[in-house]
């Protein structure tokens, strides 16, 4: 017996609740074809001030949870998860935007690819009635999904979706407010869950959108990264280090070609470019160094092999962590060497409007070599630290010992033992 479980959370949505409900609840037959014996609908009722807890009390096939005031979208979807009892959980807005019919072929997706979670995407090419500040929103939100987690997605804040209730405990926290669909989202694909994304149609919702277009978008920005940030730091966290860094050696590049062409002064921008690019590396290889050392405590937290999902394809198996040591001694020492020449330039005559970018590009090697040792120290200890338990049991267990054959004792040698 397959139970699914829906959960509408409502929030004086008295205008649309009756038909919503009356929608999902005339999917029993269809989700009976496809495997679903029993349908559970339950709304939570986030503290509305209108009649919509009075309406849903006329539907003796739905079970009503109440809360006393609003805590909030993730906040009633949460009380209803909790309250739910069937092994798959789905859920959808009470304003109509979602089309419940498509419950069934959601879980046909499930049944077909062995998926943990179904999403009802938006975005995936079905007709849509999204208006277009929020459509470039949700595109630019699975964008950011996309690139931090390196998985594909289309529709990250779906409000419309079904996963097995027994993966709770891996997708929680979630928030209380509406960044918990994206949060959802970014737990489920860092967390290696089958997430498969089905095209549904969408429509305006009925009444007033509670949806802050800059508010929520700002949040649901910060909740993803943040979220991806508790997984895999070095992902969003080395993506803006190498952008620092492109931006860095790009003004590097343009200066070396200044110089190459016997220009020896620059103007006021050249000046400030000079000292953005010395600012961006410094900080580009400290931001890289923190992502990296992060997870490793991430691994020392959840006892879990160390994860550097940084790098494309092609350098995935380059663990540049590794090198950190050799690579901080190779650029501290370049520094030296390029600030010892600097001033064997300068005691032989050199003037200094020729030499002054050669020591601040000296400066700028030390400090990032300094930089890359110290993360490297930081990595050795916190590895040694995840692994301790691992070395502490191997030596406990010692070496295979070889068995032991004993000769008789020389006394006791007599021309038969020999």
């Amino acid at each position: 017996m397959t139970t699914l479980s829906v959960v509408i959370p409502a929030y004086n949505e008295q205008n649309g609740i009756c038909t919503i409900v009356e929608r999902v609840l005339a999917t029993a037959p269809a989700l009976q074809a496809v495997g679903v014996n029993t349908l559970e609908l339950i709304v939570v009722d986030d503290g509305s001030a209108d009649n919509t807890a009075q309406l849903v009390l006329g539907y003796s096939q739905v079970r009503l949870i109440r809360h006393a005031q609003n805590g909030g979208y993730g906040a009633a979807l949460k009380t209803g998860f909790a309250a739910a009892g069937g092994e798959w959980i789905g859920f959808l807005d009470a304003d109509g935007t979602y089309p419940p019919e498509y419950f069934p072929r959601l879980y046909q997706v499930v049944l077909e690819q062995e998926a943990d979670i179904v999403i009802g995407s938006r975005m995936a090419g079905a007709a849509s009635e999204m208006p277009l500040v929020r459509r470039v929103g949700n595109l630019l939100f699975a964008k950011l999904v996309s690139v931090i987690s390196a998985q594909k997605i289309t529709d990250s804040a779906s409000g419309m979706r079904i996963f097995k209730g027994s993966l709770l405990p891996r997708l929680y926290p979630l928030p209380d407010g509406l960044n918990l669909t994206p949060v959802m989202s970014t737990r489920a694909l860092h967390e290696r869950l089958t997430m498969i994304e089905e095209p549904i149609p969408y429509r305006e919702r009925i009444g007033r959108s509670k949806l802050s277009v800059v508010r929520d978008g700002m949040r649901f920005a910060q909740s993803i990264v943040w979220t991806a940030l508790y997984y895999n730091p070095v992902r969003p966290l080395g993506l803006i280090a190498l952008m620092a860094l492109a931006i860095a050696g790009l003004i590097g590049l343009g200066l070396v070609m200044l110089r190459l062409q016997g220009v020896h002064s620059i103007s006021a921008f050249g000046a400030f470019a000079l000292f953005l690019a010395l600012v961006l590396a410094v900080a580009g290889v400290s931001i890289l160094a923190l992502g990296i050392s992060f997870n490793y405590f991430v691994a020392l937290f959840h006892r879990l092999p160390i994860r550097q999902g940084l790098f494309i394809k092609p350098f995935a198996r380059l663990k540049l962590e590794k090198h950190f040591g050799a690579i901080g001694a190779g650029t501290f020492s370049a520094g030296l060497l390029l600030a010892f020449a600097s001033l064997a330039l300068a005691l032989a005559g050199w003037a200094v409007t020729q030499l002054w970018i050669y020591y601040l590009t000296s400066a700028c090697l030390s400090l990032m070599g300094i930089q890359f040792i110290i993360a490297w120290i930081q990595m050795q200890i916190l590895d040694t630290l995840r692994l301790r338990e691992q070395l502490v049991a191997e030596d406990m267990q010692g070496q295979e010992v070889a068995p032991v054959v004993r000769l008789p004792s020389p006394a006791l040698l007599t021309p038969e033992t020999v």
